[in-house]
């Protein structure tokens, strides 16, 4: 690794990721700052890739600094509010602004409770994706990111525990993960307008009908508490309270809500924690 690279890792890594995660918190965080400056364009992925030492040395620049591409206390400072409070510093509640609260919307996107643009301000949707964490992992679901969460959050996210039929046959056109400033929750399936939708395991209704930004969607639940959700689609064949049984048509592919073009969106969710749903997929 390239000495300035490292120099960049270890100025900005406070909160050391583990294994699983793909991406840094710090880094996420760093992305933020930048993006907030408006000198970074790219996704909020915690990679600390070209892009992202390229904005901090436009960064730098533009604010008189020496450009090496670290960030330094400097450089730190130079960012203002998104650049301070070290990860675990202090306790976050609603209304904090900061490095950290970029670092926690980052890792409570990993762990399943996205909560709109990584933007480092804990607003009404940062503080719903908390309670929402802080309730699934058995913690006081009381809003306020301490110890105990920031150690919740350093375990493994919840995986799904059950094989899963793909809906459609077609390849992941967009994975699981950071997408831009936001978490896509899912993965989008490619399939041609109008196609067939399976089920990818029996299981029963509790959802069919349109749902904002899903478009016309489908909802069955499964043990576990496992849920899969089936969105943009363009007709739906089922009604609540059915049973229907893996690989059983549940609709027609499509493109409503926010999609730009036909496919299925498939998002699966375990005991409300949105989980990657490739590893399930058979």
């Amino acid at each position: 690794m390239p000495a300035r690279v490292v120099a960049v890792v270890a100025a900005a890594l406070i909160f050391v990721p583990p294994a699983w995660c793909r991406g840094s918190a710090s880094v996420a965080a760093l992305q933020t700052a930048l993006a907030a400056k408006g000198v970074y364009g790219g996704a909020i992925d915690g990679v600390l890739g070209r892009g992202t030492t390229a904005a901090v040395q436009r960064f730098q620049r533009r604010a008189g600094l020496a450009v090496d591409g670290v960030v330094g206390p400097r450089t730190r400072r130079a960012l203002g509010r998104y650049g301070r409070h070290r990860i675990g510093s202090r306790v976050l509640t609603r209304g904090a602004i900061g490095w950290d609260v970029a670092a926690l919307q980052f890792e409570l996107a990993w762990h399943g409770f996205p909560s709109g643009n990584f933007d480092g301000v804990l607003g009404a949707r940062t503080e719903d994706a908390l309670l929402s964490f802080q309730h699934a992992a058995g913690l006081t679901t009381d809003g306020r990111a301490g110890p105990a969460t920031w150690g919740a959050l350093r375990q493994p996210p919840l995986s799904c525990p059950l094989a899963l039929q793909r809906p459609v046959p077609g390849g992941v056109t967009s994975p699981f993960g950071p997408r831009g400033r936001r978490f896509h929750a899912g993965v989008d399936l490619a399939a041609p307008e109008g196609a067939p939708a399976l089920g990818a395991r029996s299981g029963r209704v509790v959802f069919a009908g349109w749902n904002d930004g899903y478009g016309q969607l489908v909802t069955l639940a499964h043990h576990h508490g496992v849920v899969t959700m089936y969105a943009h689609l363009s007709e739906i064949d089922v009604s609540v309270g059915e049973r229907i049984g893996a690989g059983e048509q549940l609709g027609l592919v499509g493109h409503t809500g926010d999609a730009t073009g036909p496919h299925v969106h498939l998002e699966v969710r375990v005991r409300g924690a949105a989980v990657d749903p490739l590893p399930a997929l058979y």
